[in-house]
């Protein structure tokens, strides 16, 4: 039987901006499968990213529930929350958050340490996780010595060191160039397969959104549509994110 990972019911969530309600979501509703992947388009303002730190717990929502691997994120205090997310899900961000005074090989520890673990089972899983995307010979290099596509790599070597459950990735192309960009999404289609997670990415990039199995457009705080990318036109877009993975 196949494991929901995720599970959005009737999300709300309102801000008070002054005397105002801002209704950032609307009664969103959505599920994913284990190794499912959906993309999240929009406007900016939409919902997007708020959505995204409503599954993540990073945010409550006003309404509705957020389950994640079978858990109610309402259910956990501020340091089960945390404990729970280092444990099950991992998150690759535009800007890729990496500490610059800090090796790749340390920041993408990070997670590990915190689980104190012992530091020859932290070393060997840090530098296998640089190995799997292709980095382990940049291992002792800082943030600042890296290009714009290896600091990512980075970031996403680190959100997969765990491994987790549910990859939650907000516009991680979004500042990198075409090529690069590829060479991400090729990286994220085959985590899906290899580390059997599931993913939710928010991206403006329709090029991006081509990568995953289905997307929602979001406008205003509500779903509006969706659409399933798994045609054979996608199918090769994907087969081709592979090879440039593999280059």
């Amino acid at each position: 039987m196949t494991q929901t990972v995720l599970d959005v019911r009737g999300v709300s969530r309102t801000y008070q901006r002054g005397p105002h309600e801002v209704h950032a979501l609307r009664d969103v509703s959505l599920s994913l499968q284990a190794q499912g992947s959906v993309a999240l388009m929009g406007q900016s303002g939409a919902g997007k990213t708020t959505l995204l730190n409503v599954v993540a717990g990073l945010d409550a929502p006003t309404a509705g529930s957020v389950s994640v691997c079978g858990t109610d994120l309402s259910t956990l205090d501020h340091e089960a929350a945390t404990i729970f997310r280092r444990r099950n899900m991992g998150f690759v961000f535009q800007f890729f958050n990496l500490l610059p005074t800090m090796t790749a090989q340390d920041n993408v520890a990070l997670p590990l340490l915190a689980e104190r673990l012992a530091r020859h089972e932290t070393e060997r899983r840090s530098l296998e996780a640089l190995d799997a995307i292709g980095l382990a010979h940049r291992a002792r290099h800082r943030p600042a010595e890296l290009s714009g596509g290896e600091m990512q790599r980075v970031a996403i070597a680190r959100a997969l060191v765990m491994p987790p459950k549910l990859l939650l990735a907000d516009e991680p192309t979004g500042n990198l160039d075409t090529a690069t960009g590829d060479e991400i999404l090729g990286l994220l289609r085959h985590a899906v397969d290899a580390y059997g997670l599931s993913i939710v990415i928010v991206t403006h990039s329709y090029l991006a959104a081509a990568a995953m199995d289905r997307v929602l457009f979001i406008q205003d705080g509500q779903l509006t549509d969706e659409v399933d990318t798994t045609d054979a036109v996608t199918r090769e877009r994907r087969a081709r994110l592979e090879l440039v993975r593999k280059k």
